[in-house]
């Protein structure tokens, strides 16, 4: 339920768990009614409790078909009433929102957090709407997203003109994710 802005919620590379289904109901909290949150399950019903299955999940994911999930999910919204609908996500999908960002045409903001699409998937440069990056500077992921790969991801979307705020966090990796499976969760950093 809500108004005429809706908000697409993307899992971590751990399925849609409780973790994100409370994240999608604390934004849609947030919108004080005024906003309709959809987090799809881009697994399909398969969640993972380990970081061996959930590299398995995420390394098995259909990324084009995970980016037209995100596409589906939009036209649900703007059929449900949504004039402008955004995009979120957090490690897997934070990448498939940046994704989206430059492949889905419904989508009309996005705020990734901690994730980077191959340039096989999308050209990042070709975004047309607004972003808002979220990383963090303690993050190892080294080819997702490093600092070394999203300090890269900057200065192409600066060079390209892409409308974009930017933020980096002394964190680590998944700061946002209060269950702290990777053990960065940082609460004050969280809720900003």
């Amino acid at each position: 339920p809500g108004g005429d802005k809706g908000l697409i919620v993307l899992q971590e590379w751990w399925g849609l768990n409780d973790q994100i289904k409370q994240e999608a109901q604390y934004i849609c909290d947030m919108g004080g009614g005024a906003l309709s949150v959809v987090a799809p399950d881009l697994y399909r019903g398969k969640v993972a409790i380990d970081k061996e299955t959930a590299g398995h999940l995420m390394g098995e994911l259909d990324w084009q078909g995970a980016v037209k999930d995100v596409a589906a999910t939009a036209r649900y919204l703007i059929g449900q009433g949504c004039t402008k609908v955004g995009v979120t996500g957090f490690c897997m999908g934070g990448a498939l929102a940046l994704a989206a960002a430059a492949l889905v045409s419904e989508i009309s903001a996005a705020a990734p957090f901690h994730g980077i699409p191959s340039r096989q998937l999308a050209d990042l440069t070709q975004i047309k709407i607004p972003i808002q990056c979220h990383f963090a500077e303690k993050d190892e992921l080294v080819g997702f997203s490093s600092p070394v790969e999203f300090n890269k991801l900057k200065a192409d979307l600066e060079e390209a003109a892409v409308n974009m705020e930017f933020y980096t966090y002394d964190a680590g990796h998944g700061f946002t994710n209060h269950e702290s499976p990777l053990g960065t969760y940082n609460k004050e950093i969280a809720e900003l």
